[in-house]
């Protein structure tokens, strides 16, 4: 009788701890001059029905607004402090000791990341330092009598030398011996996981041809890829990606490394020349892989069938002040003013019908016109002032006619004339790379910003 009950109770643990691991959580960016106080996003969080919490830092006032939550967080060492902790214990402890100790366990800080995406940065000098980090940060974390926390890095996609087919999953030459083969020793001995951010609208926006807009969103579809080096069969390309990875790890010899998803989602919006980035597909993409990360019992991937997936969607909040293209400042599940950008549910629970109606789609095919590069509504002053002179400086007589005499200098407004030069530099350079981008200055109109004898230069696609 007594072997039954520890069975059970074995079988209880095990299925309790499965459920626990399958909830999902959002990750709480804070690129943003208009966002909700922390004490607001907690509140808003809760009311996604979030049970875990990602944040890019370790803001003091987001961790005490989480302590006595039932909120698992992860926080996060800034990539700038990675080299530095790496070859001292010290800083390493002041470290943990500042941003981990004053909150645990009353928040409930359950990971700790080292750095965002350092395989995906130019900057060698950190690659070769960030596993000596973890290892030093997770000494830290053991010397002060914490042990429910792990330690990882998140890595994206590009990680990867080879991802298709998955079965042919290989990491990068130049990391593969150097970084990777002794992060997945580390993760291997300390129990942790493979953080791994994961976007199928990249590729899918890269060849929208050949890969299926239903089969990057995971809906119900008749399409379907078989590996030929595994047998293994394919129905979303969210599984293709991931497994990948898992193929990668396999390959140096860690075949048992969980996999966890720190950031998966889709944009709500974006510029002109950015394909399917809207409230429709956005919707379904996140449903979609909640339900997927929910399931019970868990779905896995096809490499690994039945295993748990934990993870983040990102993100809580659109983001103003994120660089990049217009897609970087629009992934949020939430509008700055706290309000939805569309109906979701982090439980998985709610029936789509209960949702109300998304709006049609009207990105999914590429744009076709001109396009202009325009000063955001908004955007700072001071930092306008400086892509003006950085767009001047550069290309073919890029600012000639907003000179005196020229004839778009009038109206003598920086505006105006930033907007002029932010235009005639796009249209030189968008071939060779150059993006309507500015550091979050400047955003895309379709609507002709010329007048008289003054003529903008645009984009045709």
């Amino acid at each position: 009788m007594g072997f039954v009950f520890l069975l059970f109770l074995s079988l209880f643990v095990s299925f309790s701890g499965a459920e626990m691991s399958g909830k999902v959580g959002v990750n709480y960016g804070q690129l943003g001059n208009n966002l909700p106080s922390p004490s607001r996003s907690v509140e808003l969080i809760k009311s996604l029905n979030a049970k875990r919490v990602k944040i890019y830092d370790a803001n003091p006032d987001i961790l005490k607004a989480l302590k006595h939550t039932d909120i698992q967080v992860c926080i996060m060492v800034p990539n700038q402090l990675i080299v530095n902790i790496s070859g001292n214990q010290t800083l390493a402890d002041d470290w943990v000791r500042s941003n981990v100790v004053p909150f645990y366990p009353d928040t409930m800080i359950r990971y700790l990341l080292v750095g965002n995406e350092i395989i995906s940065s130019s900057d060698t000098q950190t690659w070769d330092n960030l596993v000596p980090a973890m290892r030093k940060i997770s000494s830290s974390l053991k010397a002060h009598g914490i042990r429910k926390v792990k330690v990882g890095t998140p890595s994206a996609m590009d990680v990867l030398q080879s991802s298709f087919p998955p079965s042919n999953g290989t990491f990068r030459s130049d990391v593969s011996g150097r970084v990777m083969k002794p992060m997945l020793q580390f993760l291997n001995r300390t129990k942790s996981f493979f953080f791994l951010d994961v976007y199928p609208y990249f590729p899918w926006s890269s060849d929208p041809v050949n890969i299926k807009l239903d089969y990057a969103l995971l809906q119900p579809t008749n399409t379907t890829y078989t590996d030929p080096g595994s047998g293994l069969t394919y129905t979303n390309l969210f599984d293709q990606m991931v497994d990948a990875v898992i193929f990668a790890m396999n390959r140096l010899g860690y075949p048992d490394i969980r996999v966890f998803i720190a950031e998966t989602g889709w944009p709500n919006g974006g510029d002109y020349d950015q394909i399917g980035c809207n409230i429709y597909n956005a919707a379904t993409y996140n449903r979609n892989v909640v339900k997927k990360f929910t399931s019970k019992p868990p779905v896995g991937t096809p490499a690994r069938p039945g295993r748990v997936l934990p993870s983040f969607i990102f993100s809580l909040y659109n983001e103003n002040q994120k660089p990049g293209p217009g897609t970087e400042r629009h992934f949020g599940l939430l509008y700055p003013n706290g309000s939805g950008v569309y109906g979701i549910d982090l439980t998985g629970e709610t029936p789509e019908s209960e949702f109300k109606p998304l709006p049609e789609p009207t990105n999914n095919e590429p744009y076709k016109g001109k396009i202009w590069c325009m000063v955001a509504k908004g955007a700072n002053r001071s930092a306008v002032g400086s892509a003006l002179s950085y767009a001047c400086s550069q290309g073919n007589k890029t600012c000639d006619p907003i000179q005196p005499g020229g004839k778009c200098h009038k109206p003598d407004s920086l505006v105006w004339h930033a907007s002029y030069a932010f235009s005639s530099y796009w249209s030189q350079f968008k071939k060779v790379g150059g993006t309507c981008s500015f550091n979050g200055l400047a955003a895309q109109t379709i609507k002709d910003p010329s007048y008289g004898s003054c003529k903008f230069p645009s984009v045709t696609l």
